[in-house]
């Protein structure tokens, strides 16, 4: 009984387990922080990402080490499998950017989950100390730096447009009047409301009175739209 277990489960399963659990922690951390903040990827895709690559490399340390003990010829590059799982990694950050109009969203969350990747690979070849610091240190451009952009006057200046619209409004058509005064399009959230109506918010970076006019005269003339008001 006991040799059987001993080869369904190995003599190094303890250290592949908590290999797999500190990556499930350390990336549960990160997307925990994309989580709160509503981002696209949130906290299941941190983690998934996180222990599945610590899981390739595990299999790339252990997965042939008893085959590799069986034939003296056989040589095997333990980089191999890795180098694919950072390579084909880009297809989940791709899913996170969205291009609208003038504006890319989903930039960070992407470049979070090519790093979470990053230290499942670490915590799988066993440098656990090397992935806590990386974990300490998105956190804190995750989290500490963020709020230090917020000081930056292109930021202070950044205030939202209330549209309040029926069935029928194109919000592609009021994106291209902002980006038509040279301003920028930096998040875009729509509520639906009783009745078909539609609150949309566009936070942007318009300024000046003037210019503000102008927006304002060319979404309200739009058909469907009710009301347009600016938020700070």
């Amino acid at each position: 009984m006991t040799s059987l277990v001993e080869y369904l489960v190995g003599e190094d399963f303890l250290v592949i387990a908590g290999r797999l659990f500190i990556a499930l922690i350390l990336s549960g951390l990160i997307g925990f922080e994309r989580e709160i903040n509503n981002h696209s990827a949130g906290f299941r895709t941190h983690i998934l990402v996180g222990v599945g690559s610590c899981l390739m490399m595990i299999l790339s340390l252990f997965g042939f080490l008893s085959f590799m003990e069986m034939h003296d010829n056989v040589q095997f590059d333990p980089a191999r499998i890795p180098s694919y799982v950072i390579s084909g990694i880009g297809f989940l950050g791709a899913g996170t950017i969205i291009v609208y109009g003038g504006t890319i969203r989903g930039l960070t969350t992407a470049a979070s989950i090519w790093t979470v990747a990053g230290i499942g690979l670490v915590i799988g070849a066993g440098m656990y100390s090397v992935a806590i610091v990386a974990t300490l240190i998105i956190l804190v451009s995750l989290i500490f730096l963020n709020q230090i952009e917020n000081l930056f006057p292109k930021y202070k200046s950044s205030n939202f447009l209330e549209i309040i619209a029926s069935d029928g409004f194109h919000l592609s058509r009021a994106v291209e009047v902002i980006e038509k005064y040279h301003f920028t399009v930096k998040r875009v959230e729509i509520q639906t409301l009783e009745g078909g109506q539609r609150k949309i918010h566009v936070w942007t970076n318009i300024r000046k009175n003037n210019e503000l006019m102008n927006v304002f005269d060319e979404i309200s003339n739009m058909d469907s739209v009710q009301n347009v008001s600016k938020l700070n």
